[in-house]
């Protein structure tokens, strides 16, 4: 009798599909079986570590992936608004830049940090920043940003009801002289992109704190950072740095009049944004260059050392590129104050551009001492100030001209103290540098501006 397998017999059994597949594998296939055995057994110990490891760092990078999606924090916006009953409107509360105005600003964030401060949201509170005051017939309606920072697995429904609840319960516990009528307070939650835009277009404002590492020369020490210093703007000659600037608004910056000495064809200037040179956040054409009306040519006139430009583009604000605060034309800023000077200049005397940032720390030092006659002799005037130390060392240099001075007020707010305008060289001792002063030629910037 013949005998078949299975499959040419017809043979028929009660095993399942999976049963009959073995047996066809065993029966056929044994030779392939062995040899799979033994490649597996073949396979040399590291290489199975090797295996073992790297499933182990995919599954950690997995769960730590989730772990920082599900538990990282993030930055969430609000808008409040209230009126405060028990102040009178001030038509100087318009503009940002006036005492009166930085003076409510401060008392109302005092008050909402003490609000924040010292409830269960007094880790997630970041800050608070007044964005307007306006007219109301019984007082002032004020508009402030509040930032928190929440982990990005809470809702936007839970988060609100938290701020909303401190908010109400304590800002009427708060002891403080303003009253804020209970029934006008209105939070609302905004996107990051409002958030932003909102702040960025308040001057003056830097998004992170820095820390200072004490006294750097720009001629040889500190890098600035990213948002560092977000007015800080370059103007260049035919592609090449020429001098610093800095942003006023989306449309206007302001540096000195020498910078165009011999070049005023608007034609053949650009302006970069950012803290580096190449390649820049930001790059605009220049469509207008408007030098002060009284600058002479001659290579020793220091005086109306002013310009302003105008862009042919608008800039995106973003909280790395955006204005400056102007202060008033009756702002004091007394001797001896600390400010920061920025810019892309020599690091020695007669020496090249550099390709980043760089900052350093100088103090306001009296028109007296600097018109002393082992200083400079008499040849500062009120339009001028000087800034940095007798003993030399820290300074701007060649480069840096038409870049800003500036000096953060009880806010933290950022105002443009003076412009990079001229020196005996770079650092030397008795030779501090010498600023365009800001205030003595704030009416003639708002004249060309309205700024």
């Amino acid at each position: 009798m013949l005998r078949c397998c299975t499959v040419c017999c017809g043979f028929q059994d009660s095993g399942s599909p999976r049963e009959k597949s073995f047996l066809l594998t065993s029966q056929w296939y044994p030779g392939v079986m062995i040899q799979m055995d033994r490649a597996i057994r073949r396979i040399e110990p590291w290489k199975v570590a090797v295996i073992v490891v790297s499933v182990a760092v995919g599954l950690a990078l997995v769960i730590g992936l989730i772990t920082f999606l599900l538990c990282h924090d993030q930055d969430r916006y609000y808008n409040a608004s209230f009126l405060i009953t028990s102040v009178d409107y001030n038509p100087q509360y318009e503009r940002q830049t006036t005492d009166e105005f930085r003076n409510l600003s401060e008392d109302i964030e005092t008050m909402i940090s003490e609000v924040f401060r010292g409830s269960f949201l007094s880790k997630r509170y970041i800050r608070s920043h007044v964005v307007s005051l306006s007219p109301d017939p019984v007082g002032v309606l004020a508009s402030v940003v509040l930032v928190f920072k929440f982990p990005s697995a809470d809702s936007e429904a839970t988060t609100w009801g938290q701020v909303n609840r401190v908010l109400l319960r304590r800002l009427k516990a708060t002891s403080t002289y303003l009253n804020v009528d209970q029934s006008t307070i209105r939070l609302t939650e905004l996107n990051k992109e409002k958030g932003d835009n909102l702040l960025n277009n308040c001057c003056g404002i830097r998004r992170q704190a820095f820390s200072f590492t004490g006294v750097e020369r720009i001629t040889g020490g500190q890098r600035a950072r990213e948002g560092e210093w977000p007015w800080q703007a370059s103007i260049q000659l035919d592609g090449t740095h020429r001098c610093g600037a800095s942003i006023i608004s989306n449309t206007w910056l302001v540096t000195a009049a020498h910078c165009f000495r011999g070049v005023r064809d608007p034609r053949r200037w650009t302006a970069s944004f950012g803290i580096l040179l190449r390649p820049p956040k930001q790059k605009k054409f220049v469509q207008r260059i408007i030098v002060h009306e009284r600058y002479g040519d001659f290579l020793l006139d220091h005086e109306y050392d002013v310009a302003v430009v105008e862009l042919a583009s608008a800039i995106e604000f973003t909280s790395d590129v955006h204005s400056v605060c102007l202060p008033e034309a009756s702002h004091i800023f007394p001797d001896n104050t600390s400010c920061f000077v920025t810019g892309w200049g020599a690091l020695e005397n007669d020496g090249y551009s550099v390709n980043q940032l760089r900052q350093a720390e100088v103090r306001i030092i009296s028109s007296e001492v600097c018109n002393r006659r082992q200083v400079y002799g008499g040849a500062i005037t009120p339009g001028m100030l000087c800034a940095g130390y007798l003993e030399g060392q820290v300074d701007a240099c060649q480069g840096d001209s038409g870049g800003p001075l500036v000096h953060a007020n009880s806010r933290g707010i950022w105002y443009l103290v003076g412009i990079v305008s001229w020196g005996d060289e770079c650092g030397k001792p008795n030779k501090p540098g010498v600023y365009t002063r800001v205030t003595y030629y704030r009416n003639w910037i708002h004249s060309k501006t309205g700024i």
